[in-house]
């Protein structure tokens, strides 16, 4: 790995850190620009590993530069900017789901992953559902689905031969997504954030890691 790219991946480390320290401390300012430095971190490594390069790689770089966009929307906290956040967001799952596609499917590992994220999404979504405004209900919903066929698509990649890493990202993912999901409706003992924040960069840092893993696959 190039000590540029592994230089990029120590900068989201120290802003997810400081970012999560910032809200636990009551400083928005430092935390909005502490998310945002984070974010484009994980563009720019999808960048350094030539992403333009190969379909897989343009479609995580999509996904990418959606998330970072809702990252900046979601900074703004506010009902119709979370609703924007929600739509890049959408977009950006859906934008990997092509990028694993892209890489064969095995469906027999797909259709193994349905039972245990079914149960994850629909448990949540059941958690969740006295929390929720009823304009919010259909979105949400059509959320849960598209991250849920996020992480069987990523099990279905692994079984044709796609690094671990994906997916694992794409659970990461997922899991933060939940977390967001609690923080916005749901009230909880434990902030969301403390492991929400982290599992959402570590996972978009690995899905824009797995750029690489594509190019030397296709150029072989």
């Amino acid at each position: 790995m190039m000590q540029t790219t592994k230089t990029t991946i120590a900068i989201v480390a120290i802003a997810t850190l400081t970012m999560v320290t910032s809200r636990q401390l009551g400083y928005p300012a430092l935390e909005g620009i502490a998310k945002m430095t984070a974010s484009s971190a994980f563009v720019a490594i999808a960048l350094m590993l030539s992403a333009h390069s190969t379909r897989y790689g343009r479609l995580v770089l999509t996904g990418l530069i959606f998330s970072w966009f809702g990252d900046w929307f979601l900074a703004a906290a506010t009902e119709a900017m979370f609703l924007y956040g929600l739509g890049c967001f959408l977009l950006a799952h859906v934008a990997y789901i092509s990028a694993f596609a892209s890489l064969g499917v095995n469906y027999r590992w797909a259709i193994f992953a349905i039972a245990p994220i079914a149960v994850l999404s629909i448990g949540t979504s059941l958690w969740l559902a006295p929390f929720v405004p009823e304009p919010m209900v259909m979105p949400v919903r059509i959320y849960t689905a598209v991250i849920s066929l996020m992480v069987i698509f990523a099990a279905g990649a692994r079984g044709s031969g796609a690094p671990l890493i994906i997916p694992v990202g794409a659970l990461l993912f997922y899991f933060s997504d939940l977390s967001v999901a609690a923080g916005q409706f749901a009230q909880s003992d434990v902030p969301h954030y403390l492991w929400g924040l982290p599992f959402y960069f570590c996972g978009q840092v690995l899905l824009a890691l797995s750029v690489g893993y594509s190019l030397s696959r296709f150029n072989k």
